[in-house]
């Protein structure tokens, strides 16, 4: 659903801007044919200019904050199933009951990415997830203080906090992108260089489809990509994959 979205979304912004450029080139057509004035020149140039930095800035933020939500995946897969290993430090009457906290644990997490756009759903699922932590710091606890070994206390409880800790970054990292206003400005910009685009177009009389469409094309595409990357769960650029990751480290669990 949220895909078809994205592809509605990405057909209306190419149409608004195909407008902009065909407005800008009829208003170039009728202005003086003489040429622009060196005014109106460094204006679009200037207006040019910050496009081309605020795509810059925007891409390479975006690109960033993808790389990082991958890199969650990665640290919370290792960090469970590293923490699951640590549980064979525990004395044996111990160990079955943390070993289904964390499966339930796992499932959990599962069941959250699977239901990831369904809001009422995953978020009943995170809070599951959550409690299933708490629980697991309880066992946990409580085991480190009737196990004899000295190793316990220094491996299995960071390995447990760690967890806990990664899966709270991984919800705060869902929330963390751009500003809005920094959207609202690259569309604001991105009808702005359609506009003086098909400006330039008009006045130099050139007659043919193929510049309007690219143009908006591109531009549409470059936005597109930008915010697909936003939003790694929604879109066509996702991180889905990884979460073979959480998948083999609950299969090593049975």
């Amino acid at each position: 659903m949220h895909a078809l979205i994205s592809i509605a979304l990405a057909f209306a912004l190419f149409a608004v801007l195909f407008g902009f450029v065909k407005l800008g080139r009829r208003v170039g057509a009728a202005r003086d044919p003489s040429g622009p004035s060196r005014g109106a020149v460094a204006v679009e140039g200037a207006i040019f200019a910050l496009m081309g930095l605020l795509i810059a800035f925007t891409f390479s933020a975006a690109q960033a904050r993808f790389d990082a939500r991958r890199r969650l995946l990665i640290d919370e897969a290792n960090a469970i199933g590293t923490a699951y290993l640590r549980i064979d430090l525990l004395p044996a009457a111990a160990q079955p009951q943390l070993r289904n906290d964390f499966r339930a644990y796992v499932d959990s997490r599962l069941a959250y990415y699977k239901e990831f756009q369904l809001g009422r759903v995953a978020d009943a699922e995170r809070a599951r997830a959550v409690a299933l932590g708490r629980q697991i710091w309880r066992h946990a606890t409580a085991a480190v203080e009737a196990s004899r070994d000295p190793r316990v206390p220094s491996m299995l409880i960071p390995s447990v906090n760690e967890m806990i800790d990664l899966e709270a970054a991984r919800i705060a990292a869902r929330h963390i992108h751009a500003p809005v206003p920094i959207f609202v400005l690259l569309i604001v910009l991105a009808f702005a260089c359609a506009l003086f685009a098909g400006i330039g177009i008009g006045r130099k009389d050139i007659d043919s489809r193929l510049y309007p469409v690219a143009f908006a094309t591109l531009l549409t595409i470059t936005v597109f990509v930008i915010v697909d990357m936003e939003f790694p769960r929604a879109g066509f650029i996702r991180i889905d994959a990884l979460d073979s990751l959480l998948v083999e480290v609950r299969d090593g669990m049975n």
